[in-house]
């Protein structure tokens, strides 16, 4: 179940809504609780038993911690969440490297054949880090651990933003768990935020999602045009904003619902003006994990040149692998990781003294040509990809069919305008005009009109992805 569908919409949703605000405060938790099993199960069935045993796990070493025994606690958390998700999310990773790498040497793989597949939970990459964290704060001595399983419970599996974030640590949510009211003025923002949240992803993301499918997975890369590839990585950076974003804002805007105030996980990253900025404000609580207990950790800057360059690559290798079990995930981190390191060096210097449209075209440029290496289906692909790019090439897609294509598909060109538009903060100029009957009728009608374009989109059952679930 994911929340662009009309089973969430329609029953779900409603059905939490009214049992929760006509429940007493001291059951609302067991309600998000129970409500969140039962959407992750929804989906998942048996594989909510991983989930419910690292809640368990960290919740116990937690105590483990504060009791006394610190590094205990701490290594068994960090054993368990990582072996855990090393075994769902790389197990059959690192079966396809053993059986190349015997092939390549010309041993007999086939043994290999007879492993079976390991099943990728939903979400584990988000809640694992989550419970992983908790554990290292408490270690630290950041926040206490819980004393009520039910509110711990809670904040791992509230299904807000269970299964892709944000990535929400325990500090910014247990004064939440503990006691939180709920004004008027909370769900009608919240509402506003889920249903632009929501028609980011029907109106826009599926839309643009649609193009760039049909080029990636359509089309023979050999026969693309020039034009046609450009198109297609454009369209897909549109959708994988749009596609995250959305599905961010449907999250904030749910939690502040129920009480919760969830932190921002984007902040118009195609407006920045450097790859560090861009990171800054492109998954914004994933970015800040890796920093807060992977850099940091390492050394972070403070041992040198030498080490800082060493740990920037390690985070963003970190990273590429986080998103996907995949080279080209791996590569894609390394990309971005060898930007910054040059910017570190000096690119950041010629960037200040530049132009800002030169500053700007850069790192569309760079984010854009990695989105390459993020979606392309191999590593032979890819490269043809980027030929297609550079070199220039007509294809079987002539300029004539080219121009057409927008004509016949008012739809997708006018989701490309409105990614294009909505890509700039020209949402928060609107939300500085002052308040009368006026705008408020005008933001009023926008909202219904939208969310009623996103319910037609939904109940014609049309293409209807969710990028980040896979991770």
């Amino acid at each position: 179940m994911h929340f662009s569908t009309s089973t969430f919409l329609f029953l779900f949703l409603p059905l939490v809504f009214l049992i929760y605000f006509y429940s007493k405060n001291k059951y609302r938790n067991a309600v998000l609780l129970v409500a969140s099993l039962i959407f992750y199960t929804a989906g998942e069935k048996a594989l909510v038993l991983i989930m419910i045993a690292s809640t368990v796990i960290d919740y116990k070493c937690g105590h483990l911690i504060e009791s006394g025994k610190k590094k205990l606690g701490l290594y068994l958390s960090l054993f368990s969440n990582l072996g855990t998700l090393f075994f769902f999310k790389y197990f059959n990773f690192g079966i396809e490297n053993l059986t190349a790498t015997l092939n390549s040497f010309g041993f007999d793989s086939s043994f290999t054949n007879s492993i079976p597949k390991v099943i990728l939970p939903m979400g584990i990459s988000f809640y694992v880090f989550q419970t992983m964290s908790y554990s290292i704060d408490v270690y630290y001595g950041k926040v206490k651990a819980s004393r009520k399983f039910i509110n711990f419970a809670t904040y791992v599996t509230f299904f807000p933003q269970l299964v892709a974030g944000p990535i929400v640590r325990y500090q910014d949510i247990e004064q939440y768990l503990v006691k939180r009211t709920i004004t008027k003025n909370d769900i009608t923002i919240g509402f506003e935020r889920f249903i632009i949240g929501l028609s980011k992803k029907i109106i826009i993301a599926n839309q643009c999602g649609k193009l760039a499918d049909s080029i990636f997975d359509g089309s023979n890369v050999l026969d693309l045009s020039t034009p046609y590839a450009w198109l297609g990585i454009i369209t897909y950076g549109f959708q994988i904003y749009y596609d995250f974003s959305g599905y961010s804002d449907m999250a904030i805007g749910l939690g502040r619902i129920f009480g919760f105030r969830i932190l921002e996980n984007f902040n118009y990253p195609f407006i920045s003006k450097s790859i560090q900025e861009f990171w800054k404000r492109w998954h914004i609580s994933l970015s800040s994990w890796f920093r807060d207990y992977l850099y940091i950790p390492l050394g972070g800057n403070r041992k040198g040149e030498g080490r800082t360059y060493l740990n920037l690559i390690i985070v963003f290798f970190v990273t590429g692998l986080w998103h996907g079990a995949a080279w080209n995930f791996v590569i894609w981190g390394l990309f971005h990781g060898v930007f910054l390191l040059l910017e570190r060096l000096f690119l950041s210097d010629l960037l200040k003294k530049s132009w800002a449209p030169i500053q700007h075209f850069y790192t569309l440029m760079v984010v854009t040509l990695g989105w390459v290496l993020f979606r392309g289906n191999n590593m032979k692909d890819i490269g043809i990809y980027f030929k297609k790019l550079f070199v220039y090439s007509s294809g079987d897609f002539s300029r004539v069919e080219f121009l057409n294509y927008f004509v016949l598909n008012r739809e997708i060109g006018f989701s490309l305008i409105l990614a294009l538009i909505f890509s700039l903060p020209v949402y928060n100029y609107f939300k500085k005009l002052p308040l009368n009957k006026n705008t408020l009728f005008i933001k009023h009608s926008f909202l219904v009109a939208i969310f009623i374009i996103s319910l037609s989109y939904i109940s014609s059952g049309s293409y209807n992805p969710f990028i980040y679930f896979r991770f």
